[in-house]
Order: structure tokens, then sequence, then C-alpha cells
């Protein structure tokens, strides 16, 4: 073997490995920064209009890797609003319109996100409700017809509420004798929340009346004192329902049709019962499946009205799920997952800390009132356009009803707001 051929099958060795070494960096290069680094890199509060558009031409040249894309309009006109990642994400894919799929979601959060894609769904779905002129019906099924039929067309207020709330409630009587909606006062009453101590009437009409005894209520005296005797309540105003010994608040009840959804907080309030025979007595008295979801760890109710509502036996909406702790985020999802359900997020926000006002409920906007076809939600006059933004996209989920809106907030200082202060039933 000669010399020439030795140094010539060196150098081409060393060739082959210098162009190897070159191409497995060009191929880093061409991966890093990473779709989740750019991500971080565009929430960045110090970023510049001109570094956002910079970042979004290198997400734009990896989307392709995908078949997907970013239009140039999205990229010159791009305005962050939220600098949160799944926030910035969903209405990426939706300007431009990007499934965002496991790998997506992989790629830019480094984990798939299901609640991130139903929100997407969900966006769509709405994004196609034509204008309500428009509106052709969606054919009802039976069981949607007849959870319709026992729209609540009552409201009941305990007596006390215009005299402690006056601005709100002449707010609230003004909309619905507007309406022609029957109102009507609750007597023998201690304070305002009716929702919790009235029945809960199911879907053939009948008037379920739980025990009312909240773990919350106990303990001072003053609380304990707050607290309507429920027989005495019925009595008083002529209410015959069926008696239960189940220890339940009626705003922790969220009914439609053959479908309610409680919070786990039923099974604190009942230690005695076995859970399975718990949610198996619920379902025969409120002629429903019974969902349990979680309920906030901060909440002393734990109610189910602060956190979700039914737009029709498929549908739900609650709080915006993008800003809520991951174990109830979780919950609802799964809850959703298995009974069949999808989720509309609906803008919601935590006011600041008041030590006058600890059980402050500012900022939930799905604690509305709904009767016969108008629904009442409250407007906070703070966050924003949070307000006129809820009201427009009520007008979307609920094209063929009358959306009203009215300050309630004296109300909501205390703990509660539209649901929690009426209680409604069919008559």
């Amino acid at each position: 073997m000669n010399y020439e051929f030795i140094i010539g099958t060196i150098i081409g060795v060393a060739g082959l490995i210098l162009t190897w070494i070159c191409s497995k960096e060009q191929i880093k290069s061409y991966f890093k920064p990473s779709m989740k680094d750019l991500l971080n890199q565009l929430t960045s509060t110090s970023l510049s209009p001109r570094g956002q558009k910079a970042i979004l031409r290198k997400i734009n040249r990896k989307l392709k890797i995908y078949g997907k894309s970013l239009s140039s309009d999205y990229i010159d006109t791009f305005s962050i609003k939220n600098n949160t990642k799944t926030v910035v994400l969903l209405d990426m894919c939706l300007a431009n319109k990007i499934e965002p799929t496991p790998d997506i979601c992989k790629a830019f959060l480094d984990y798939n996100s299901p609640a991130l894609r139903n929100d997407y769904l969900q966006e769509i779905k709405i994004a196609e409700v034509k204008p309500e002129k428009e509106v052709v019906p969606k054919q009802d099924s039976s069981e949607n017809k007849q959870a319709n039929a026992m729209r609540p067309n009552t409201v009941y207020v305990s007596s006390i509420l215009k005299e402690k709330f006056p601005n709100a409630a002449n707010e609230l009587f003004s909309v619905l004798r507007k309406y022609n909606v029957t109102v009507k006062e609750l007597t023998h009453t201690k304070d305002v929340w009716c929702r919790d101590y009235m029945p809960v009437q199911n879907r053939l009409g009948e008037l379920i009346q739980f025990k009312y005894d909240p773990s919350y209520l106990r303990g001072e005296k003053e609380w304990e004192e707050s607290r309507s005797d429920v027989h005495e309540v019925c009595a008083a105003n002529n209410i015959k329902p069926i008696f239960s010994d189940i220890n339940i608040d009626g705003g922790n009840v969220v009914l439609y049709g053959n479908k309610a959804i409680l919070t786990d907080r039923i099974f604190l309030e009942n230690p005695e019962y076995d859970k399975k025979e718990l949610v198996s007595e619920l379902e025969k008295l409120l002629k429903a499946k019974v969902i349990i979801i979680p309920a906030f760890k901060t909440d002393v109710t734990g109610h189910a009205d602060g956190m979700v509502r039914f737009v029709n036996e498929d549908t739900i909406l609650g709080n915006d799920l993008n800003s809520e702790y991951k174990y109830i985020r979780d919950g609802i999802n799964k809850a959703c997952s298995e009974n069949g359900l999808n989720y509309i997020n609906v803008p919601f926000f935590e006011q600041k800390y008041d030590k006058n006002h600890e059980m402050n409920a500012i900022g939930i906007y799905v604690n509305y009132l709904e009767v016969g076809n108008l629904i009442v939600l409250p407007k906070f006059g703070v966050e924003g356009n949070k307000d006129q933004e809820t009201i427009d996209l009520f007008h979307k989920i609920f094209p063929d009803r009358i959306i009203e809106a009215v300050d309630y907030n004296e109300v909501a200082v205390e703990g509660g707001l539209l649901n929690c202060s009426t209680w409604t039933i069919k008559e």
C-alpha cells in the first residue's frame, strides 16, 4: 500500500467527518431555537414590536415543517394582548386557521393540550354562528325540548334584597319589568342568597328541598344566625317541596334537563354517605345524571354556579380554563370528556384582595340570571372592555335570547351575584 493512497484515504475520511459535523451543526441550527423557545421570547414583556415580528418570521419558517404558515397580515399587525403562552398560541392558531394538534402543542408548549384544542374548536364553532336574523334554528332533540319547556318563568328574591342592596335591586327589577318577568318576594328569610336555601326544581317540575346546613356557616354565631330555616321559609311562602336529608346548597346544583353538575363539595358536606350511594340518591331526586367537578379549594362555599352553566344538553360554558388552576382545568376537562360535553370559555378575572370583602365575587360573569328567554349578566365596570367582550360573546352563544347586563357590584362584594340572589322556577 503506497503512502499516497493512505494519505488520500485519511483526507477523504476527514472530509466526510467534517461534512457530517457541519451538517449536524446545520441541522441543530435549523431546529434551534426551538418553537417553544420562540414562543417564550414572543411572550416576553420586554420584546419590542419589531422584535415580535422577527420572532414570528422565525416561527413561520419552522411551521412549514408541519405544512402550516402565518399570514403576512398577521405578522405585520401582530399585537400582544395577553402574555400567557397558551392564550397567544390559541390566538395564533385561530388567526391562521392552524389546528393545535398534539404535535403543534408539543412543539410550542412541550406537552399536549386537549384543553387548548377544545378552546380552538369552540371558538371556530362560535365564529361560524351567523347573525341573529339569519340563524336557522337547530333541530332540538327531545331532551332539549323538554329542558327548554322547563325554563323558569318566575323569579323569587328575598325581601331583604331591596332593603340591603337598593341600587342593585332597582337595576335588576327594572330589567325584569321591561320584559314582563314575574317577580315575587320570599318572606321569613335571613339573607339574600335564596338560591342556596330554596328547593331545586327537576325536569318533572318537582321541587326538591335539600337540607341547608353548610359547613361554612358553622362555628360563628353571626353566620349561624344568618342561616334561613328552610321549613319555615317554605311554609311561610306556601311552597310544598319534597324534603331530603342530603345537605346541599342550591347554588351547587347546575341542572339542565337530564344532566346536573355539582362540585365534589357534596362529599365533604355529607360524610355519612358512601360517595356512590350519595350520587345515586341525588340522581333519583334530580331525575338527572350527576356530573362531579372539583370545587375551588379557596372558595368557602364550593358552589358550581360560579364555575359552569349549561348552554344546552351538549355544551356548557364556564370561566376561562386557560387562567384556571391545573386541578380545576383537568377536572373539568375530564368531566366533559366522559360526558360528551363541549366547553366554551367565558372571560373572568379575580378582583384584588379586599380585607373588608374577603368573599368578593366581582369578575365572575357565569353567575348570571336566566329566566324565560332572558339572560341578565353582571357588569363590573373594570378590566378594560371585559364587560362588552362578555356581552358580545353571549350574543353569539345564545343568538335567540335577550341579553341584558346590570351593575350588581354592591351585591358582588358580599360574595354572590345574580344566580345566587335569585330563585327561579317554572310555575
